[in-house]
């Protein structure tokens, strides 16, 4: 009986190095990374005629934990929230360097930073550790929304370093699947309260029985007022 292909690379050493190519041309740590992600809790982004939302799976199993204490959705400035998926402490190395980032940009211009100025270091950041030895790959995915010019913009990097913007995107867990439904419903005219409530039906119907509105956050953040808003469990119904 052959042995798998991939099981041949990693037998023959081409996942010891994030620098090493496999004969067929796959970075496996890469690969591993990504793969990674895919096991973190999902989250949806969405740019609506209003502004631009993320909702987020907490994913809280552990009745212990303050609920407060765990965010999914994070503040980098005043017009700029981020989630992530994979390993969150490799992710909180990112969300401080993008709060950063943010900074030194109000600092040095005395004005805020634009969304894909983050995105895009960020980014690099991460294409660094797929380069170079003596590190592995940073095992997350970043989603950036923020507001410019009154309009949102939403930005997805993947662990090889690349980034796009997109009207709509999920990231972790059933992130392919997710996608498949937002191709059919999403509408550009579509406004805040009628985006999270196709975010929240699709929750739904990829967690069926297993779906608790407590385990949700949701943060948007409005065009015209460029206020960020945050809303936890059955205030994200409310909205609806």
């Amino acid at each position: 009986m052959d042995m798998p292909i991939d099981m041949q690379h990693q037998q023959m050493g081409y996942d010891r190095a994030a620098t090493m190519f496999s004969p067929d041309g796959h970075l496996l740590q890469v690969e591993y990374a990504e793969k990674t992600v895919r096991l973190g809790s999902s989250s949806i982004g969405m740019v609506c005629t209003d502004g631009v939302f993320i909702l987020a799976d907490k994913r809280l199993t552990d009745k212990l934990i303050v609920k407060e204490s765990a965010t999914k959705i994070y503040e980098i400035d005043s017009h700029i929230i981020a989630s992530v998926a994979g390993i969150v402490s490799d992710a909180r190395v990112l969300i401080d360097k993008a709060q950063l980032l943010s900074q030194q940009n109000r600092l040095t211009y005395d004005s805020p930073i634009e969304t894909e100025l983050i995105i895009k270091e960020i980014s690099h950041l991460k294409q660094q550790f797929t380069q170079y030895g003596g590190a592995r790959p940073f095992g997350a995915s970043l989603m950036i929304a923020g507001i410019n010019k009154e309009k949102g913009n939403l930005y997805v990097s993947d662990v090889t370093g690349n980034y796009f913007q997109y009207y709509t995107n999920a990231i972790g867990e059933n992130d392919e699947k997710i996608r498949d439904k937002l191709r059919e419903r999403y509408k550009k005219d579509l406004t805040i309260k009628k985006g999270v409530k196709i975010a929240l039906d699709l929750f739904k119907e990829m967690k069926t029985d297993k779906f608790e509105i407590d385990k949700f956050e949701l943060v948007y953040i409005e065009g015209k007022e460029g206020k960020i808003t945050r809303l936890e469990g059955k205030e994200i119904e409310e909205l609806k």
